[in-house]
């Protein structure tokens, strides 16, 4: 059977319930002294001690809705299931949703009530139940799949994060998460630094996409659906081209050219690239020259699955 026509059940289904449990109970421990991210802050979010995400062990939920901007495979005809958290374990300074990823815009909530939102989606024909900006709140999330599986949740499940994560963690999400799709922002640490105040992202997030693609393999379709595996998404940046070609060199190389990447051309200065000079680098949408370039070197590269759309591009 190909890469593109699978009949995966969500791999959560086949966990046995003691495993799960225990999962869970291994997870919420964490906050404790917090090391859910990459950024191991150890302190306890349980006594109401703030992470690097600017949130204690209360999770928040900004949003969730059938969402119609994801990928094809993801979006379908009724939309992935999205359910946005609050706040972020990365502080990118040209962020598009700063109100909820900086400012804290959401409703608190349970593993219950995620986990009865996560079945709403389902009933309302959604194709996945996708959590973005998942880090920070692992522990509520893998408890809220646990209890809509006993319910009835059938949906693969989607981790969308910006791939700063701690390989001991993602190893307790192994026969939970169907589909990673993390969006790799950088491939050198000064810059992951600077922008998105994420220290030794590069590092990090290689032997974070190791440990993901080792989980899921390379991602599998049913009916042009998204079932599991991994998803990559490199957001172009202006004037960092050869950040974005070590990233696809790293994809090539040490994963698989059968990775599914989508080279995304939204780009714009949102947040504090749009007002303070100190982030004039990034100040300006892309070029169709910075573009076209990273879809030329991918393509060199031999990526079969690269992912190319346009039409965010200025015109």
């Amino acid at each position: 059977m190909s890469i593109n026509e699978t009949d995966d059940a969500p791999v959560y289904r086949s966990l046995p319930s003691s495993e799960f449990k225990r999962r869970v109970e291994t997870l919420w421990s964490r906050y404790g002294e917090c090391d859910l991210c990459a950024y191991d802050c150890g302190v306890d979010r349980t006594a109401g001690k703030l992470g690097t995400c600017q949130v204690d062990d209360t999770a928040h939920v900004s949003s969730y809705f059938p969402h119609f901007g994801e990928e094809d495979c993801l979006r379908g005809h009724n939309g992935s299931g999205t359910i946005f958290l609050a706040n972020c374990n990365m502080k990118c300074v040209f962020c598009q949703n700063f109100e909820t990823s900086h400012q804290a815009m959401g409703e608190p909530v349970t593993p219950d009530e995620i986990a009865s939102m996560s079945l709403e989606l389902q009933a309302r024909g959604c194709h996945n139940i996708n959590f973005v900006s998942p880090t920070h709140h692992s522990p509520h999330l893998v408890e809220a799949i646990r209890i809509a599986r006993e319910r009835g949740l059938d949906l693969p499940v989607v981790w969308n994060c910006g791939g700063y994560e701690r390989v001991e963690i993602l190893k307790y999400l192994d026969g939970i998460v169907d589909i990673y799709m993390p969006d790799v922002k950088w491939a050198d640490d000064r810059s992951a630094a600077l922008y998105s105040k994420a220290p030794g992202y590069w590092s990090n997030i290689q032997e974070s996409l190791h440990e993901m693609h080792r989980q899921v393999g390379d991602l599998r379709m049913s009916d042009g659906l998204a079932t599991g595996g991994l998803l990559v998404r490199h957001l172009v940046m202006p004037n960092h081209v050869d950040s974005g070609k070590r990233i696809l060199e790293f994809i090539a190389d040490e994963l698989s050219r059968d990775t599914f990447v989508n080279l995304m051309a939204q780009y714009q200065p949102h947040y504090k690239a749009r007002t303070e000079e100190f982030y004039a680098d990034i100040g300006r949408r892309i070029t169709s020259e910075e573009y076209d370039t990273l879809v030329e070197h991918g393509r060199d590269l031999g990526l079969n699955r690269l992912q190319v759309d346009r039409r965010h591009m200025p015109a």
